[in-house]
């Protein structure tokens, strides 16, 4: 169901088996001390050789493009430095349990006298790893199963099945990820699943088949994905209250989308940032493909942070988006936007705002565009007897949220469109507590005052409860 959302180098050769993962030290053995101090005031070292300790079902070809560099090394700090890199990217693989870096002088007729061998000692993955974990959403929790079969044929490919139920959603994918070799960056991802969701603001119970490719490549300092997605919905009614606008909209569909999205992301956390710049730009183009559905979809989602003095953080995010119909044919209410709640406008119940059915229900439609701003100041709690512990995992958390979500009449025009999401915004200002748990998730607990409320709107006149991944 639609929710606010802006939703080479030739492989060098090697000599010996095996790769291996954790520890960040490097180490220089069987060197003698004098040895070593000439090593060291080298300005003309050579790596001759690099080996693999430990592989077992890794393709050699692979890791050539991870550790290529260490050949470039001109001097010996330079070749400790490179062979840190080095084995950071190999964990980046995610094929290797732990990665150690040995350090020796060349051994062998071939030896030069001023030649180093580097050697990688490496332990793999088992073939096959489970996972039990809690996962929170927006204002949902999920409890995930997992099982992976990493490195499945040798070169960092990765095969998971996911089974998720959680209070509002259960889903079930299986996923295959590969990604390019030397440019981990790269990778082609292909998705099978099935989600089933409640959305109790609408009455509305959604089931969703489908398939989905994704490649994902760097263009600068952006990242950007490319997707194809084809999915059978079946909407149907969650009450027998559920008002004929949604009952008219159950069934079946079949939606075919090409999407494209380009993340700029500086912070140096995605959960409670003190510092950076996010920009996320979407669009989604439905119907060309095949399919029910016919609608172009753009969104974007912009936050910058300032930190300022006493550890405080200044916040400001501004979300927007527009779904246009293409054809005679309505959106769905599965692909419009909705507004509303703890992690987007607070002091208002969660997707509340906007255009309603007629009747005693109410159910919320979504809209076919919006806008959301916000301006946060995080500080550190009051009274904090010390920082450095686990006082610093909570801030003090003050808001200003504003936004709008209506549809629109697209032969109006653009000043019209502008005019029509200025009108009724609605607004709330409060203060709370932020909980961050890890760089996963984070709890909120605010006193919310809403303001600009309209007709059919639902607040949270008071305190509201938040948790999620993702906060206007």
């Amino acid at each position: 169901m639609g929710t606010v959302h802006a939703r080479s180098l030739d492989p060098l050769p090697m000599h010996g088996p095996e790769l291996g993962i954790h520890t960040d030290e490097v180490e220089v053995v069987d060197v003698e001390p004098q040895t070593k101090q000439e090593i060291l005031e080298n300005k003309d070292v050579v790596v001759q050789h690099v080996h693999f300790d430990g592989l077992g079902r890794t393709k050699e070809d692979i890791l050539g493009f991870e550790i290529a560099d260490v050949f470039n090394a001109k001097n010996f700090i330079d070749v400790m430095q490179k062979s840190h890199e080095a084995r950071q990217k190999l964990l980046r693989l995610g094929i290797f349990r732990e990665v150690e870096v040995v350090i020796d002088t060349s051994q062998g007729e071939d030896a030069l006298p001023n030649g180093l061998d580097i050697t990688f000692e490496v332990v793999e993955l088992r073939r096959m790893t489970g996972s039990y974990n809690t996962m929170v959403g927006n204002n949902e929790g999920s409890m995930v199963l997992g099982l992976k079969l990493p490195n499945l044929l040798g070169r960092a490919e990765k095969l998971t099945f996911q089974f998720s139920y959680g209070t509002k959603e259960t889903s079930y994918g299986l996923s295959f990820f590969k990604p390019q070799p030397g440019h981990f960056e790269r990778s082609f991802s292909l998705n099978l699943y099935k989600v089933t969701g409640q959305f109790p603001w609408s009455s509305l119970r959604e089931t969703d088949r489908g398939i989905s490719t994704d490649f994902n490549f760097p263009i600068w300092k952006t990242n950007h994905t490319l997707k194809w997605e084809g999915v059978w919905r079946e909407l149907g009614c969650l009450a027998r209250t559920t008002s004929f606008a949604v009952r008219e909209e159950s069934g079946h569909t079949l939606k075919s989308s090409l999407s494209h999205a380009m993340v700029i992301d500086t912070r140096n956390s995605a959960i409670l940032p003190k510092k950076g710049a996010l920009l996320k730009i979407n669009q989604e183009l439905a119907g060309y493909t095949g399919g029910d559905a016919s609608f172009l979809k753009e969104d974007f989602e912009l936050q910058l942070n300032k930190q300022l003095i006493f550890d405080s953080v200044l916040s400001a995010s501004l979300w927007g988006g527009l779904l246009l119909p293409i054809g005679e044919k309505p959106t769905s209410i599965a692909d419009r936007f909705y507004l509303g709640g703890p992690t987007s406008v607070r002091g208002f119940s969660m997707y509340s705002i906007g255009p309603q059915s007629e009747g005693l229900t109410g159910d919320y439609l979504g809209g076919e565009a919006y806008w959301a701003g916000g301006v946060h100041l995080y500080t550190p709690l009051p009274f904090r007897p010390v920082q450095g512990g686990f006082g610093d995992l909570f801030r003090t958390h003050f808001f200003l949220n504003a936004g709008n979500l209506c549809n629109l009449n697209y032969g109006e025009g653009p000043r019209a469109h502008l005019q029509k999401l200025a009108e009724c915004i609605r607004w709330s200002y409060g203060a709370g507590i932020v909980l961050r748990l890890g760089n996963i998730a984070r709890l909120e607990l605010n006193y919310c005052i809403p303001m600009g409320v309209q007709s059919g709107d639902r607040i949270c006149d008071g305190v509201q409860f938040g948790a999620g991944i993702r906060f206007l």
